[in-house]
């Protein structure tokens, strides 16, 4: 199914051929769950998941569909002792005609490989394990939802089996995709504390890839923004509080800037921003638009003070593929609370006209796009 780095290099041959999507083999459960109606994000998953396991003297092996189960690992696994793993988060809508369609897939895949490689983990063919995606939503189709703007979450899974406790490039890895029904991440406008104490990632780590380390260890700081009434973090850098993440969302302020012009800025993939498909939309679709300028650059806490005490600040929002879009409504700095919003309706905002006109027509098949990948 997936290329071997040692065969790309040249170094060696695989021992075994590759496999591809049509060598999946389906192993269907034989006793299916009823399908709840409202759950909590994550926490409901479907019959069936797709594993493929991979070693340094084979490559990679058959890939297996299968009902969902536990794991077996060996108590030294490099990914419970190292953090050898990464994943991906994407979702699957069922279109007004029917059609299940996944949102700009290609992007996710190709942010899985950069974080493999980051990780020394092995390479694979992104097209053949999209296809095997594929098939595993078509075995599971039932659980996406029929109605209303529901969808179904996938999580695509990479860790390193070596059982060994050396710290050390592995030689097994395993590779599996689990669904989960996607209810509400978040039900209101979100409110953040920012304080430059906890950061969530520097230059030359791995802030730009989709690894678990990113995120357990913000779980301490949005315990302490818990004690300011605070939802999550704004993760700020550098001695000029430098604007980055909120919570696990990118940033965006919608304003009047400096200069007098009406911007739409992020910051820029500098090693420390996780590059979104959500935040790339954002931006493909405002500049395809050319309604007001766009600007990847830095920001600050002393710029957005700025623009609040100016009233230049229409909106600020993040987004993601959990939450997709979602409206920042206060934020705790340096002991003050900062409201994020204007008086201005939710209904007439920039990010309700993303989230709710643009992306529902690409996601939902109401529009001919080529960031849909039909099932």
């Amino acid at each position: 199914m997936f290329s071997d780095p040692e065969r790309l290099s040249g170094r060696r041959q695989p021992q075994v051929e590759i496999r591809h999507a049509a060598d999946l083999v389906v192993q269907l459960s034989t006793s299916l769950q009823r399908k709840p109606d409202v759950v909590d994000f994550g926490t409901v998953f479907t019959d069936h998941m797709l594993s493929v396991e991979w070693n340094a003297n084979g490559g990679w092996q058959t890939p297996l569909i299968r009902p969902f189960g536990d794991l077996s690992l060996h108590p030294a696994c490099s990914a419970l002792h190292y953090a050898v793993e990464l994943f991906e988060g994407l979702k699957v809508y069922r279109g007004d005609d029917k059609r299940l369609r996944l949102f700009r897939p290609l992007l996710n895949m190709e942010r899985m490989s950069k974080s493999a490689k980051r990780a020394c983990l092995p390479a694979f063919d992104q097209s053949e394990l999209l296809g095997c995606i594929k098939r595993l939503i078509e075995i599971d189709q039932d659980w996406v939802p029929h109605l209303g703007s529901g969808c179904l979450y996938i999580r695509p899974t990479f860790i390193g089996t070596e059982p060994s406790l050396g710290v050390k490039k592995p030689n097994r890895a395993l590779l599996y995709v689990i669904m989960c029904q996607a209810g509400s991440y978040f039900n209101t406008e979100l409110s953040l504390w920012a304080d430059p104490k906890y950061t969530r990632a520097w230059k030359g780590g791995t802030g730009d890839c989709k690894m678990g380390g990113n995120y357990g260890g913000t779980l301490f700081a949005q315990q302490e923004a818990g004690s300011y009434d605070c939802q999550q973090v704004l993760w700020l850098y550098g001695e000029d509080h430098q604007i980055t993440e909120g919570g696990t969302m990118n940033i965006f302020l919608h304003w009047i800037n400096e200069d007098g012009d009406e911007e739409l800025a992020t910051p820029p993939l500098d090693g420390i921003i996780l590059p979104g498909v959500t935040r790339q939309s954002i931006l493909d679709l405002a500049r395809k638009w050319d309604e007001f300028k766009v600007s990847e650059r830095y920001l600050t806490m002393g710029q957005l003070c700025s623009a609040l005490k100016q009233q230049r600040l229409k909106e600020m929002f993040g987004s993601g593929t959990a939450c997709r879009i979602c409206r920042i409504g206060s934020i705790v700095y340096e002991e003050k609370v900062q409201n994020s919003q204007n008086s201005s309706s939710w209904d007439k905002s920039l990010s309700s006209n993303l989230l709710r006109i643009n992306f529902a027509l690409f996601q939902h098949g109401r529009s001919p796009s080529d960031w849909t990948y039909l099932v």
